[in-house]
């Protein structure tokens, strides 16, 4: 026990005790590793003084005793390593570059958005340091700003609600609120800007039919005023309790003008089809991987 047990003690603890030389944002992943290896070796330091006094039974006792500790180390070195490529994996994730960005939520989407504050609270307050953000709703005409722009991340995710989930919050289209939330970005700003627009992008203030799906007046100006100010627009599609939850054809209406105003302004518009609701998970995630691709490279 004394010669094999210590040298995979001895190897293992230096493995984790590495941590100190690793960024700081994976110490807490692995710091429920070490406390769990210092109580391993503990108890292996007394195994050692067992198999010592013993003579047969001891020794025998002392490697089944090795065995048992061995395998917890082995598990321990493997969490170890599990913690450190999730905690490499997140980093990854992680948007890279402060933003100037507006978050736009429509007020009339179904009430399965209200569900996803938690995971846009998650993204805001993940945001690098020196981040503006600004909240605002789109509600019945007009948009109501929750956080004017601020660097305070946490003040700005505390200012999110679940929207009204109402045809009483409905307007004709969300993009006459979008440009309103255009001039809000201080041209004196440095870094980069971006509206993160979730909405059902449908707009009938002129009719509905084919020939108005991403080419209506209000479209055109919104993507000229998001230009004009080198303001990209990203999109999360999602239903509203109007026509879009009902009709799968103003459902791909709206989803092409959401993709119309994301292209043409640097953005990128994500969807899940044109029925249903699952879930932003993978938006925020390849959101992030598109923040990164864009401002990053």
């Amino acid at each position: 026990m004394t010669v094999g047990g210590g040298w995979w003690v001895v190897s293992a603890w230096s493995a984790l005790t590495a941590h100190r030389s690793l960024p700081t944002a994976h110490r807490p992943l692995i710091h429920a590793n070490l406390s769990a290896l210092k109580r391993i070796l503990n108890s292996t330091q007394t195994t050692q003084l067992t198999t010592i006094s013993g003579e047969v039974f001891a020794s025998l006792k002392g490697k089944v005793m090795f065995k048992r500790s061995s395998s917890f180390i082995f598990a321990i070195a493997f969490l170890f390593t599990v913690g450190l490529s999730t905690a490499s994996a997140k980093e990854a994730e992680a948007v890279r570059v402060p933003l100037n960005i507006a978050i736009l939520i429509q007020d009339n989407l179904t009430s399965q958005v209200g569900n996803e504050i938690g995971v846009t609270k998650e993204f805001i307050r993940s945001l690098p340091a020196g981040s503006r953000v600004m909240v605002g709703y789109i509600t019945a005409g007009r948009l109501q700003v929750r956080q004017s722009f601020t660097t305070d991340l946490d003040r700005a995710a505390k200012s999110l609600r679940i929207p009204m989930a109402s045809t009483a919050a409905s307007a004709f289209n969300p993009y006459v609120e979008v440009i309103d939330a255009l001039k809000k970005f201080d041209p004196s700003w440095r870094g980069n800007n971006a509206v993160l627009l979730i909405s059902d992008g449908l707009d009938v203030s002129r009719g509905f039919d084919a020939t108005a799906a991403g080419n209506t007046l209000d479209i055109h100006r919104t993507i000229k005023e998001a230009n004009r100010r080198d303001v990209s627009i990203y999109s999360f599609y999602a239903p509203s309790v109007g026509l879009t939850s009902r009709s799968r054809l103003a459902a791909s209406y709206g989803q092409s003008s959401l993709q119309r105003v994301s292209d043409e302004t640097g953005g990128r518009a994500f969807f899940q089809g044109v029925s249903g609701f699952v879930t932003f998970d993978s938006h925020f995630r390849r959101l992030r991987e598109e923040l990164n691709r864009h401002y990053s490279s």
